[in-house]
């Protein structure tokens, strides 16, 4: 049989060896090394320890650019913190900073990829518990006028599992500090 998702991301020890240090606590699973989750993919992926993942060229240290193992477009990025971060439901106004540069950085890697039609761009993130990897990832999707029937479900625009950019710094992180 094909593996599963989970399988794909290598959440099952990709070198054969369980993550029982992981679930042993901060300090086991992350070998000392703060901000990274030794059983996230994407922390794996941001310190390139995941051979298969190629990352593209990303001008900010603090965040890495690759190609979703998914494409719901021509062009299908995601861009991640290098420092283990939760969903975006975790965000609060001190990383409206790192949100716009994680959008700055989506942008360039469309332009270096030889897209410019920044008006036909979807950048967006899955709503828990919609989200398939529990660390903060920006999809960047484009030409947007090109996506397929599932990846326009898939991918709609402020639905109940897909925020957009703008409805995330507004609605969520926004609003809610302003109501606190």
């Amino acid at each position: 049989p094909a593996p599963d998702r989970e399988q794909r991301h290598g959440r099952a020890s990709s070198r054969g060896v369980p993550h029982r240090a992981a679930a042993e606590g901060n300090e086991a699973g992350n070998g000392g090394r703060e901000g990274y989750d030794g059983k996230c993919v994407f922390c794996r992926i941001a310190r390139r320890e995941e051979p298969g993942t190629v990352l593209l060229p990303c001008e900010d240290e603090d965040l890495v650019c690759f190609r979703d193992i998914k494409p719901g477009a021509p062009h299908h990025y995601l861009v991640v913190p290098v420092k283990h971060m939760g969903n975006c439901k975790t965000l609060k106004t001190e990383h409206i900073p790192l949100v716009k540069r994680m959008m700055e950085v989506g942008k360039a890697v469309l332009q270096k990829n030889n897209f410019s039609d920044l008006n036909d761009v979807r950048m967006g993130f899955h709503w828990p518990p919609f989200c398939s990897i529990a660390h903060l990832h920006l999809h960047v999707l484009a030409p947007a006028s090109q996506l397929g029937f599932l990846s326009r479900i898939y991918y709609r625009i402020n639905s109940y599992w897909f925020i957009t950019v703008s409805y995330l710094l507004y609605k969520n992180i926004v609003c809610t500090d302003l109501c606190q």
